[in-house]
């Protein structure tokens, strides 16, 4: 049985009671990679049942760097489960398997990079069929807190993450499907949500296999703090400092380092290279935040190799770092 953390309970895997705030956002969130074939990406749906649409987004990398994409607000009317554009999720059992599915379009883009002008990019590239049908099960607790109503708190009040063992088959461009063996990360949210009312900060996650698992969080100047996970334990961190090397005239993240102290006092050191990109954005009432995702490659103190997603989010009134 899955061990929990935290003040939450198995059945806040499904969705809640949708709140009175107008930007209440219920959004869940898995990672996958298969690092034997340099192959991953993840899928979001956030639900904004007051603002009558829920945001949807998927993306598979491929291992030359090209990938498939999707973003859409599929009109929603109530917060029931996450069902919307052509993804699904399914709690299987809760705190321990999750099911994900996705059958549409999506834009292929040799380059990912062209999203940073989403117009000309959905102008310019073609859209290709694309299947994804993955199940989620924990390999680490479940682990999170449910925030107070009236905290204030605008950006994921609530909030749950677990470190899975992921299995299924992609199915893109039309193509035979593709088995795909690998691992990952998801987690839960929900509460009042606005993209912009965060500050700039840098979000690493990765998977070495069934027993080992981090999480990085880092404000927009590389300080802060993460976990391992360990088996069923947490270690956590009592620092993380976390240096970045951008492609050049860019805010895209082309490789990092963390060195970290552990609150037993051991050290690591982590060292990531980006193998897939993608520049995303969030725009609200003229403001964009900007969402740089970067399928990568991490190598733990020298040694052992895994795979996950870093994720860098900067303000546009926040310098680059």
């Amino acid at each position: 049985m899955t061990r929990i953390i935290g003040n939450i309970k198995p059945e806040d895997d499904f969705t809640h009671e949708l709140g009175p705030e107008e930007n209440f956002n219920e959004s869940v969130y898995f990672n996958f990679f298969d690092r034997t074939q340099n192959r991953g990406g993840f899928v979001r749906i956030g639900n904004r049942a007051n603002e009558g649409y829920a945001e949807m987004t998927v993306i598979v990398w491929n291992p030359d760097g090209s990938a498939l994409f999707n973003y859409a607000k599929p009109e929603i009317s109530n917060n029931d489960g996450w069902d919307a554009g052509g993804l699904k999720v399914e709690v299987v059992k809760p705190a321990e398997v999750i099911r994900t599915t996705y059958q549409g379009d999506a834009l292929f883009m040799a380059d990912p990079r062209s999203m940073q002008d989403p117009g000309q990019a959905f102008k310019s590239n073609p859209t290709k069929p694309l299947v994804i049908e993955l199940e989620h099960t924990g390999v680490g607790p479940l682990y999170g807190h449910v925030g107070e109503p009236g905290d204030g708190n605008q950006f994921a009040r609530s909030h749950t993450e677990q470190h899975m063992r992921v299995t299924g088959s992609l199915q893109m461009e039309g193509q035979a499907p593709v088995a795909f063996s690998g691992w990952g990360l998801r987690d839960h949210s929900w509460g009042p949500r606005y993209w912009q009312a965060t500050p700039s900060y840098r979000w690493i996650t990765g998977n070495f296999g069934d027993d080992l698992g981090m999480i990085i969080q880092t404000n927009g100047r590389g300080e802060g703090r993460g976990l391992f996970h360990v088996g069923e334990e947490l270690q956590r961190f009592k620092w993380a400092k976390l240096t970045t090397e951008y492609e050049s005239g860019t805010q895209f993240h082309k490789s990092l380092r963390a060195d970290i102290e552990l609150e037993n006092g051991r050290r690591h050191v982590v060292e990531g290279k980006v193998m897939g990109y993608i520049p995303l954005r969030n725009r609200r009432s003229g403001t964009n935040t900007h969402v740089g995702e970067g399928m990568t490659e991490y190598r733990l103190d020298g040694d052992r190799v895994g795979y996950g997603l870093s994720e860098y989010l900067n303000q546009p009134d926040e310098e680059n770092t």
